[in-house]
This record gives structure tokens, sequence and C-alpha cells, in this order.
């Protein structure tokens, strides 16, 4: 399974917790838990972008 491939049923895979930057990720069952300080999270595509950040 690759990050970002946007394949139905496929998931992202972060690198690191976007709460405290730590790498000690696991998955759940709606999203990612991090074990360093215990918060659980998602990562959601909100869209495409244009180049030059227009949209």
């Amino acid at each position: 399974m690759s990050a970002g491939a946007g394949g139905a049923g496929e998931r992202a895979v972060p690198f690191h917790c976007p709460y405290c930057g730590e790498t000690d990720l696991f998955p759940a069952e709606r999203g990612w838990e991090c074990r360093s300080c215990l918060r659980a999270f998602t990562v959601t595509m909100l869209g495409m972008v244009r180049p030059g950040g227009s949209r």
C-alpha cells in the first residue's frame, strides 16, 4: 500500500505525529495512534491545489 495513492480503502501513512513530532505511530481502527503522547488522529486529503497556490 503506497502513501497518497488515493485508491479506495488505502490510507495515507504519516511519518510523524502532528502533535508531538514523534514517530512512534500505530494504525488504529479509524486513524492513527501516537504511543508517545497518547493522541489519536486521522490523515485527511482536503483536495488538490494548482501550481502557484491558487485554487
